[in-house]
């Protein structure tokens, strides 16, 4: 079967790298989200190709976001308590 329509992005390497420095539960949602794109639209299913790549990226950034609040909290904390042992 033949796709008019190219193949949607994957987000595989945004994934990964949201896996080992961000949050590990949020990448390893993007990355099986990702890992089904090709496959889908190879074999012709192209929506839900394209449906697999926005929960990828949607994934991809949430772990982002909670892997940055994350950090903040905690270089907040250890601020806070650099400060109070002055």
């Amino acid at each position: 079967m033949e796709n008019n329509y190219p193949c949607p992005e994957t987000h595989l390497t945004k994934a990964i790298l949201i896996t080992i420095f961000c949050c590990l539960p949020f990448g390893i949602a993007s990355i099986i989200h990702a890992s089904r794109v090709t496959s889908s639209y190879v074999l012709g299913n192209y929506d839900y190709a394209l449906e697999q790549s926005r929960k990828a990226d949607k994934w991809a950034n949430i772990g982002l976001i909670v892997g940055i609040v994350y950090y903040l909290i905690y270089m907040g904390i250890v601020l806070a308590a650099v400060i109070s042992e002055l």
